[in-house]
């Protein structure tokens, strides 16, 4: 059986907004200000940990190569079977 929704399915926008609001908002990001010459807000900072964030990102480069080194022929068998069941139910 098929289900209706496989999770494939296109996500709407949060808000629709005026054709005007986002002419406006390019005008605003291109010449660096906002209309009426004030400048534009700054952007909040970046609060996160510097040394978790960069220790995130090497976990993630080596991630999956890691873990395939690491498991064996039958582990690996066993994942590839339990995904293919999953796949087909």
């Amino acid at each position: 059986m098929i289900p209706w929704h496989d999770g494939l399915m296109a996500k709407r926008p949060a808000a629709k907004r005026d054709f005007m609001q986002v002419a406006r908002e390019v005008v605003e990001q291109a010449i660096g200000e906002q209309m009426d010459g004030n400048p534009l807000p700054l952007p909040p900072s970046d609060e996160r940990n510097p040394h978790a964030v960069a220790l995130g990102s090497m976990g993630g480069k080596k991630g999956g190569k890691a873990r395939a080194r690491k498991l064996t022929a039958t582990q690996r068998t066993r994942i590839a079977k339990k995904a293919a069941k999953a796949r087909w139910e």
